[in-house]
Protein backbone atom coordinates (compact mmCIF):
# COMPACT_ATOMS: atom_id res chain seq x y z
CA UNK A 1 0.00 0.00 0.00
CA UNK A 2 2.86 2.31 1.01
CA UNK A 3 5.65 3.19 -1.22
CA UNK A 4 8.89 2.53 0.16
CA UNK A 5 11.03 5.04 1.12
CA UNK A 6 13.08 6.94 -1.55
CA UNK A 7 17.40 5.87 -0.89
CA UNK A 8 19.48 8.25 1.25
CA UNK A 9 21.04 11.31 -1.06
CA UNK A 10 24.58 10.25 -1.54
CA UNK A 11 27.32 11.53 0.87
CA UNK A 12 29.07 14.07 -1.12
CA UNK A 13 31.59 15.04 1.47
CA UNK A 14 34.27 17.70 0.27
CA UNK A 15 33.68 16.82 -3.17
CA UNK A 16 30.38 17.84 -5.25
CA UNK A 17 31.02 21.36 -4.08
CA UNK A 18 29.53 20.56 -0.83
CA UNK A 19 31.18 21.57 2.34
CA UNK A 20 33.32 18.93 4.27
CA UNK A 21 32.23 17.59 7.66
CA UNK A 22 33.64 19.71 10.66
CA UNK A 23 35.38 16.86 12.45
CA UNK A 24 38.04 19.37 14.59
CA UNK A 25 37.76 18.74 18.10
CA UNK A 26 35.77 21.19 20.43
CA UNK A 27 36.38 24.12 21.84
CA UNK A 28 39.13 24.08 24.92
CA UNK A 29 37.78 25.41 28.32
CA UNK A 30 37.51 28.92 28.69
CA UNK A 31 40.67 30.68 29.86
CA UNK A 32 43.98 31.79 28.32
CA UNK A 33 44.23 29.92 25.22
CA UNK A 34 47.72 27.95 24.91
CA UNK A 35 50.40 28.75 22.28
CA UNK A 36 49.17 28.70 18.80
CA UNK A 37 51.94 26.02 18.28
CA UNK A 38 50.37 23.64 21.29
CA UNK A 39 46.98 24.53 19.69
CA UNK A 40 48.13 23.03 16.18
CA UNK A 41 49.46 20.17 18.10
CA UNK A 42 45.94 19.64 19.54
CA UNK A 43 44.21 19.39 16.08
CA UNK A 44 43.23 23.26 16.12
CA UNK A 45 43.57 24.76 12.41
CA UNK A 46 44.80 28.84 11.75
CA UNK A 47 40.78 29.31 11.13
CA UNK A 48 39.76 27.64 15.01
CA UNK A 49 43.15 29.64 16.25
CA UNK A 50 41.75 32.80 14.83
CA UNK A 51 38.48 32.65 16.08
CA UNK A 52 39.30 31.02 19.54
CA UNK A 53 41.19 34.27 20.05
CA UNK A 54 38.11 36.39 18.16
CA UNK A 55 35.70 35.15 21.33
CA UNK A 56 37.55 34.95 23.95
CA UNK A 57 36.11 33.07 26.93
CA UNK A 58 32.87 32.56 24.99
CA UNK A 59 31.86 29.11 24.89
CA UNK A 60 28.46 27.62 24.05
CA UNK A 61 25.97 28.24 26.68
CA UNK A 62 27.86 30.89 28.31
CA UNK A 63 25.59 33.46 26.84
CA UNK A 64 22.17 32.47 28.43
CA UNK A 65 24.03 31.24 31.68
CA UNK A 66 24.07 35.26 32.89
CA UNK A 67 20.36 35.19 32.54
CA UNK A 68 18.19 33.91 35.11
CA UNK A 69 14.25 32.21 34.92
CA UNK A 70 12.14 34.85 36.84
CA UNK A 71 9.28 35.86 35.84
CA UNK A 72 8.20 32.66 33.81
CA UNK A 73 5.66 30.97 35.57
CA UNK A 74 5.28 27.41 34.82
CA UNK A 75 1.82 26.35 35.39
CA UNK A 76 1.06 23.50 37.80
CA UNK A 77 1.60 20.36 37.08
CA UNK A 78 0.15 17.73 39.06
CA UNK A 79 0.83 14.62 37.08
CA UNK A 80 4.28 15.28 36.19
CA UNK A 81 7.41 15.57 38.85
CA UNK A 82 10.66 17.51 37.46
CA UNK A 83 13.13 20.06 38.31
CA UNK A 84 11.65 23.20 36.94
CA UNK A 85 14.48 26.00 37.25
CA UNK A 86 16.56 22.88 35.32
CA UNK A 87 14.11 22.35 32.60
CA UNK A 88 13.92 26.33 32.28
CA UNK A 89 17.42 26.91 31.93
CA UNK A 90 17.41 24.21 29.07
CA UNK A 91 14.78 25.61 27.75
CA UNK A 92 16.51 28.78 27.85
CA UNK A 93 19.37 27.94 26.32
CA UNK A 94 18.02 26.69 23.46
CA UNK A 95 18.34 28.19 20.21
CA UNK A 96 16.59 25.56 18.08
CA UNK A 97 13.36 26.78 19.31
CA UNK A 98 12.04 30.38 18.93
CA UNK A 99 10.68 32.53 21.74
CA UNK A 100 6.77 31.69 21.09
CA UNK A 101 7.90 27.89 20.58
CA UNK A 102 9.52 27.97 24.31
CA UNK A 103 6.27 29.98 25.30
CA UNK A 104 3.91 27.30 23.97
CA UNK A 105 5.97 24.90 26.09
CA UNK A 106 6.09 26.55 28.91
CA UNK A 107 2.24 26.62 28.72
CA UNK A 108 1.73 23.10 27.64
CA UNK A 109 3.44 21.61 30.95
CA UNK A 110 -0.21 21.06 32.88
CA UNK A 111 -0.99 18.59 29.78
CA UNK A 112 2.43 16.82 28.56
CA UNK A 113 3.08 13.68 30.37
CA UNK A 114 5.93 12.35 32.41
CA UNK A 115 7.34 10.55 29.34
CA UNK A 116 7.01 13.95 27.15
CA UNK A 117 8.46 16.23 29.49
CA UNK A 118 11.51 13.67 30.43
CA UNK A 119 12.29 13.03 26.44
CA UNK A 120 12.03 16.75 25.95
CA UNK A 121 13.93 17.20 29.00
CA UNK A 122 16.62 14.79 27.43
CA UNK A 123 16.74 16.94 23.42
CA UNK A 124 17.05 19.97 25.14
CA UNK A 125 20.07 18.42 26.99
CA UNK A 126 21.58 16.65 24.04
CA UNK A 127 20.94 20.15 22.23
CA UNK A 128 23.69 21.79 24.36
CA UNK A 129 25.94 19.02 24.13
CA UNK A 130 26.11 18.88 20.72
CA UNK A 131 26.76 22.69 20.10
CA UNK A 132 29.26 22.68 22.90
CA UNK A 133 30.95 19.77 20.77
CA UNK A 134 31.76 21.21 17.66
CA UNK A 135 34.54 23.20 16.79
CA UNK A 136 35.88 26.67 17.13
CA UNK A 137 34.93 27.46 13.85
CA UNK A 138 31.23 27.69 14.54
CA UNK A 139 31.73 29.69 17.90
CA UNK A 140 30.64 33.23 16.21
CA UNK A 141 27.60 31.80 14.44
CA UNK A 142 26.48 30.45 18.29
CA UNK A 143 27.28 33.26 19.73
CA UNK A 144 25.12 35.02 17.61
CA UNK A 145 22.69 32.98 17.90
CA UNK A 146 22.96 32.81 21.71
CA UNK A 147 22.66 36.33 21.97
CA UNK A 148 19.89 36.43 19.70
CA UNK A 149 17.88 33.94 22.18
CA UNK A 150 18.77 35.34 25.13
CA UNK A 151 16.99 38.81 24.10
CA UNK A 152 14.45 36.58 23.15
CA UNK A 153 14.23 34.90 26.60
CA UNK A 154 14.36 37.91 28.37
CA UNK A 155 11.13 39.54 26.21
CA UNK A 156 9.35 36.37 27.35
CA UNK A 157 10.20 37.22 31.18
CA UNK A 158 8.94 40.95 30.21
CA UNK A 159 5.99 39.69 28.46
CA UNK A 160 5.03 37.98 31.41
CA UNK A 161 5.67 40.60 33.63
CA UNK A 162 2.83 42.94 31.73
CA UNK A 163 0.58 40.19 31.43
CA UNK A 164 1.08 39.67 35.24
CA UNK A 165 0.41 43.66 35.38
CA UNK A 166 -2.86 43.62 33.42
CA UNK A 167 -4.32 40.78 35.42
CA UNK A 168 -3.96 42.27 38.73
CA UNK A 169 -5.71 45.77 37.36
CA UNK A 170 -8.33 43.64 36.12
CA UNK A 171 -9.15 42.07 39.20
CA UNK A 172 -8.83 45.53 41.10
CA UNK A 173 -11.35 46.86 38.67
CA UNK A 174 -13.66 43.79 39.16
CA UNK A 175 -13.67 44.47 42.47
CA UNK A 176 -14.29 48.45 42.26
CA UNK A 177 -16.98 47.31 40.22
CA UNK A 178 -18.39 44.71 42.88
CA UNK A 179 -18.33 47.56 45.80
CA UNK A 180 -20.19 50.23 43.44
CA UNK A 181 -22.64 47.47 42.58
CA UNK A 182 -22.04 47.12 39.08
Amino acid sequence: MFASPPPPPPQQGAQGGAQPQDSGPPPPPPGPLPSDEDLKKKGYDDEDIRILKEVGNYRFGSASVSLNNDNINVPAHPETKFDEQKFLSLLRGSISLTRDEKWRIVQAIPKLSQFQIDELQKILEEEKRKFSELSPKHLLQLMKLEQKHSEDWKDLQSINVQQGARSQEQQKADEIRKQLGL
